[in-house]
């Protein structure tokens, strides 16, 4: 396993790509500490920040201390696992594409932004447009798992296209803004106008006692069961998501939305039994 400490005191943000698994691996420590990183607008070795120890042969890598400065870690990763003990920075796992990262803490925006696949499991809370689609781009996430046992902000999943987003605690404005498919849990308190634009997919609302403010085009269809989702709380409680209710029992509003998109989208709100 591979060992990074963070020792930098710096105020600028650092933009460390480098650090991924499938990168660092077959790199011993002292070629490792000499990759670039781009300090501000100049570069500079990863060494200048981290104490760099261990071995990456087995594409595990352990980042300790305050990264919240340090953007773009995991962001474009193929295998292998990252764990973080600390904050983390913004474009966390951006574009990945497989492996798994965990931080036991919180993270920036752009968590797993655009992302293909892979898994990534947040702690704490986590910043605005977690699964996003970048300005001007045409998808958000098409692919894998991010699971946010905290709080997250705006624009949860926005131009979603496939895979899973999971938020326990409050979200903020916008969940599932423009979401063309794929599925976002909410376990908290929603934010304003969710799912607005939506043309498919599921956003799932387990947290809220109050019927939830949608946007007037949306339309109620009906109550049932959904079996899907059941398979869905199994597969959390795997992966060691905290779940606070028995929500195997009990059934679901459904309303089907927006209406000015496709309008083949689906907001549940779970009623316990």
């Amino acid at each position: 396993m591979l060992t990074l400490r963070y020792k930098g005191t710096t105020t600028i943000p650092i933009e460390a790509e480098c650090i991924r698994p499938d990168v660092l691996a077959g790199k011993t420590p002292s070629e490792i500490a000499l990759l670039p990183v781009q300090h501000g607008n100049a570069p500079e070795p990863l060494g200048a920040f981290f104490t760099v120890t261990g071995d990456a042969a087995d594409e595990a890598i352990t980042i300790e201390g305050d990264c919240r400065r340090v953007k773009w870690i995991g962001a474009g990763m193929t295998r292998g696992r990252i764990t973080v003990n600390g904050p983390v920075g913004m474009h966390l796992g951006a574009e990945m594409a497989g492996g798994e990262i965990i931080v036991h803490g919180d993270a920036g925006d752009w968590v797993g932004a655009e992302m293909r696949g892979g898994r990534i499991h947040i702690h704490g809370n986590a910043g605005h447009l977690v699964g996003a689609a970048y300005r001007g781009s045409r998808f958000g996430m098409r692919g894998g798992v991010i699971l946010i046992e905290g709080s997250a902000g705006n624009e949860i999943g926005g131009g979603m296209r496939r895979g899973l987003i999971v938020v326990g605690g409050d979200a903020g404005d916008f969940a599932g803004v423009s979401l063309i498919a794929g599925t976002i849990f909410l376990f908290g308190k929603p934010g304003l106008r969710l799912a607005a634009g939506m043309k498919r997919g599921t956003v799932a609302l387990f947290g809220s006692a109050d019927p939830p403010a949608l946007l007037p085009t949306f339309r109620f269809a009906c109550r049932y069961r959904p079996t899907f989702l059941l398979l869905y709380l199994r597969q959390l409680a795997a992966w060691g998501f905290p779940l606070r209710g028995d929500y195997c029992r009990g059934e679901c509003a459904r309303y089907c939305g927006d209406l000015v998109a496709l309008g083949k989208g689906e907001v549940l709100w779970w009623l316990p039994a």
